[in-house]
Formats: C-alpha cells, structure tokens, sequence
C-alpha cells in the first residue's frame, strides 16, 4: 500500500474515536473504485501489521495512537517464572502484581499481591514447587475466609490459583526469561470479578483504573468481553462501563 494513502488514511480517521470496515471501504474505493470486499480484508491487515489502525471490535477500528501495554516486571516476579519455568516449561500459566495499577488508580495501594495462575492439575505442584523453594507467603485458591484473616495482613502475599482456559495471556523476555503475562483485558475484568480478592479497589477506584486504562491504552473489546462471558460477567460489566465511563465506550458497546 502506498505510503501517501496510509497517512491519508490516518489524516481522515486520527479525531475519529472510532471508525467501520464500511467506512474503511469507502475510504479505499475512493482511490481504487474496483476494490473487492477480499482485497479490503487485506488491506486491513496489513493496516494492522504495521500497527496503523488496531481492532477495537469486530468491524470497528482506531488510529493506533495509543501504546501498547507493557509493564514493569519486578524482580520478585522474574525470580519467581523463572523458577515456574524451568519445572513447568510446557504448562500454560501467567503472572502479574497489583503494583501495575498504581498507573491507573488515583491512590497508590500499600497493599502488594503477585498472582500466578496455571491450568489448574499443575495448581498445587506449583505451590509446594515455590514453597520449597522461597519464603513468600504463599497461598493455595484462597477462599474469602483466607482473605480476611490472612491474606489481608500479608506484607507481599503470593496467590497461587487455577488458570481460566483461554484467558487473554501473552510473553514477554525479560533478562533472558520467557514470561507469561496477561493482557490488560484479563486484569480489568478479573478485578471487577474478583471482589473479595480486589477489596482495595472497589468503588471509585476501581472505575478510575478503568477509564485511565481505556484512554492511556488500546484496549481490544471483543477479547475482554468474551473473557468476561467466559467469567459470567459479561452483561455486569458493560453495565459498570456504560453506568461510570459510557462517554469512553458509547460506540462501542451495542445496546
């Protein structure tokens, strides 16, 4: 493609808070007035790969101003997936901390949590794994009980817990070490799923970390709404984002 009719198409689409695959195709009829619906398929594609417009749905798009989210890993999370990985190397897991949303929440949390999820028959060989092998508190799909009495009053608890399948999950390498995150999406809806775990970002919180994220980052919508089907929290929350933020997700979110 041209490189004059890429930053045409940006020039048409940047103030646009969103824009359709008609819209697309009449953008490109207009400098190839035979373009066939699969040839459009391509460009999009390619529009893609050089991450000039990214998914927000199916069939809706956006100029890709936006970052990609890419949080700082800690040293305690290395030391722990490199242990994870060199036990566990085939087995699909991810991990993260609650550190990461002090970029979007309006107060920074003293409450610090890392997460490991992994499908769930490896559950508990991966917490006695860590256990023999660091002096984390460590806890084994706490119930609500062991969130209130536990957990609650751990300096730096480490969770250990099953993996939802098909959680949105991707790598990173870091110092050499290949790490399973998860994407933005799975954070937002597991947060808002998750209440007891999460207590410490209810309310307002909790809708500031939502709408900061949205607007600092591209967030791919059809993937964290079939996440959040997957979590029976679909209808919940579409309702939460079009009840606190629907300014952010009015074209987004079909009535």
């Amino acid at each position: 493609m041209p490189k004059i009719i890429e930053n045409r198409l940006i020039e048409e689409f940047k103030d646009r808070e969103s824009f359709s695959r008609e819209e697309l195709f009449d953008f490109f009829r207009d400098f190839e007035p035979n373009l066939k619906e699969g040839t459009l398929g391509w460009r999009i594609y390619d529009l893609k790969n050089k991450n000039i417009i990214k998914s927000l749905r199916r069939g809706l798009y956006i100029i890709s101003y936006k970052l990609k989210y890419k949080p700082v890993i800690s040293a305690e999370l290395l030391k722990l997936a490199k242990k994870i990985v060199e036990r566990f190397e085939e087995v699909k897991y991810c991990i993260w901390e609650t550190d990461w949303l002090n970029e979007f929440s309006q107060h920074q949390s003293s409450k610090r949590i890392i997460l490991i999820e992994i499908e769930k028959e490896f559950v508990e060989s991966v917490y006695y794994y860590l256990k023999d092998n660091f002096r984390y508190d460590l806890y084994l799909n706490p119930d609500e009980k062991a969130i209130d009495f536990y957990i609650s009053e751990s300096n730096y608890p480490v969770i250990i817990k099953k993996l939802i399948t098909r959680s949105p999950i991707g790598k990173r390498t870091e110092s050499k070490v290949r790490l399973s995150v998860p994407k933005l999406e799975k954070i937002l809806v597991d947060l808002y799923s998750e209440e007891e775990l999460f207590y410490f970002y209810r309310g307002s919180e909790l809708t500031n970390i939502y709408e900061n994220a949205i607007n600092g980052y591209t967030i791919n919508f059809t993937r964290l709404f079939s996440y959040a089907k997957r979590r029976g929290k679909e209808q919940d929350i579409k309702a939460f984002m079009m009840n606190n933020i629907g300014y952010l997700i009015k074209d987004i979110i079909d009535d």
